[in-house]
């Protein structure tokens, strides 16, 4: 008997570019044999860079992108062998997203109220009073007054649309919330109440959340577990005290090393990174992480690391502890 909700199984997503000089599609490799789990009731976080495949791997998750092999188990069923219209729709009551840009995820010709009465009235047969009532209960949890239903998007602020955007993903009331960067688009102030917001909705619901962010310090206020991701490959998991006090992966160090006063104290390693992250069109040799990494050794040029486990809940891919 498991205790995950998600189970992600070496699951690849390619993309095909513009064709190059010789007519031939350039092959973008955006998501490498990702394994994963994600258990229930908990903050599962994805760190990385920009381009390391953190929201393709989201948006996979959610189907909204086709994979090239895999498998993503919710509750043990394959989510990427669902087809059906009815599959779909029991499966999107109990997976829901937050996006990342509150001014384009609402409808601006839609009020408020609509916005949130349509999931309801295509999923359910409630009736109109029990509607309304839900509609209700799910935008005052999100700290907006029930008037904001007679409104558009565009007369209220970034965090206040993104609040509605968290109404929205609640309605149906799921299991499992992607949010993916749900507040880099917003103020430093507005962050701090959406970031409280949604840990309050995760105790309230007994949610399930995949956070996806570049932010590690509300990683670290938010996150249960952290998921360190480099050019579409998981490289290092562990528990949130582990990755950032005791952190194993040089690319994990240097993420650390970029922001000064979340440097974990028991390291005494401060690493910059050098380099631009290499396109995922031509992916490294062995570790993809070898061509910007101050350990680097000839192994690491040719083969690719397997896992190595610090704890039950902690490890990594590296040669450094092979």
């Amino acid at each position: 008997m498991t205790n995950n909700l998600v189970e992600i199984k070496n699951l690849e997503v390619i993309y095909e570019s513009k064709k190059n000089i010789f007519g031939n599609p350039q092959i973008i490799h955006a998501v490498n044999g990702v394994t994963l789990d994600i258990k229930k009731g908990e903050i599962l976080a994805i760190a990385g860079e920009s381009g390391c495949g953190k929201s393709t791997l989201a948006k996979a998750v959610m189907k909204l992108i086709s994979s090239k092999s895999g498998e993503i188990l919710l509750e043990d069923k394959n989510i990427l062998e669902i087809t059906g219209r009815e599959e779909l729709k029991d499966f999107y009551k109990k997976v829901q997203m937050i996006f990342q840009n509150p001014y384009s995820s609402l409808n601006p010709k839609m009020k408020i109220g609509q916005i949130l009465r349509e999931p309801l009235e295509i999923n359910t047969k409630l009736k109109k009073e029990e509607i309304d009532k839900i509609v209700e209960e799910k935008i005052s949890k999100t700290g907006l007054d029930k008037s904001s239903l007679n409104l558009y998007p565009h007369e209220f602020s970034g965090g206040q649309r993104q609040r509605i955007a968290i109404a929205r993903s609640l309605i149906l009331n799921p299991e499992f919330i992607i949010a993916d960067e749900p507040v880099s688009a917003l103020d430093v102030s507005i962050q701090a109440q959406i970031i409280n917001l949604l840990k309050q909705l995760k105790e309230d619901y007994n949610l399930t959340f995949l956070f996806i962010s570049h932010d590690l310090s509300v990683i670290k206020y938010l996150s249960d577990r952290i998921a360190i991701m480099y050019l579409g490959e998981i490289i290092e998991l562990g528990n949130t005290d582990e990755i950032f006090k005791d952190p194993k992966h040089p690319y994990t160090k240097a993420l650390l090393s970029s922001v000064p006063e979340l440097n974990p104290q028991n390291s005494k390693e401060h690493i910059k990174l050098t380099g631009e992250l290499p396109s995922p069109e031509n992916l490294p040799q062995g570790c993809k992480f070898h061509t910007r990494c101050p350990f680097v050794m000839d192994i690491c040029k040719k083969e690719h690391p397997q896992e190595t486990a610090f704890s039950p809940t902690h490890n990594c891919k590296c040669f450094l502890y092979g």
